[in-house]
């Protein structure tokens, strides 16, 4: 557990820090971002065809209301401790890829919904706005990244070398 418990804090702390850099920035975090904001503009085009993305900005062009995509908000931090969680954990590499997959794919498919809802909810009451994105979707990112984990956790065969293959 202790081991566990090292090596998920040294992953984090890596991560974090490589997160943080220019190159990363600019080539992972960045693009992704945009992406993010594309992908929730296709979704809402499907009922709603007046809105659009440009860069990381989700924008209705009837209220002209729109939401940015900021750091802390495109699910990486969140996808970052999810991963680091994931390799801590003794298990074989096929079964840590296939946790990732899952995983990384939970976590920004749940954040995608909390883009779009922010968007309609900043629309709808802007007090209201705040208070999901500051505490009630940092609170259910977080919650998803431990349940994914958990149940990640649970598949892994019991009582077998950990690192076998």
């Amino acid at each position: 557990m202790l081991r566990f418990f090292v090596l998920f804090l040294v992953l984090q702390a890596g991560l974090f820090g490589l997160e943080l850099t220019p190159w990363v920035q600019e080539w992972l975090v960045i693009p992704w971002t945009n992406t993010l904001a594309a992908i929730a503009a296709a979704i809402v085009k499907t009922f709603d065809p007046q809105v659009f993305a440009q860069g990381k900005v989700l924008q209705s062009t009837t209220t002209g209301f729109a939401v940015s995509i900021e750091a802390g908000c495109n699910g990486v931090e969140a996808t970052i401790v999810l991963v680091a969680a994931i390799l801590a954990f003794p298990a074989t590499w096929r079964r840590k890829l296939l946790g990732l997959t899952i995983g990384i794919v939970a976590v920004q498919g749940l954040n995608i919904a909390r883009v779009i809802s922010l968007f309609y909810l900043g629309q709808w009451d802007f007090r209201i706005f705040e208070w999901a994105h500051l505490y009630v979707w940092q609170a259910l990112i977080m919650l998803d990244v431990m349940i994914v984990w958990l149940l990640w956790v649970r598949t892994l065969p019991r009582g077998a070398p950990a690192l076998a293959a």
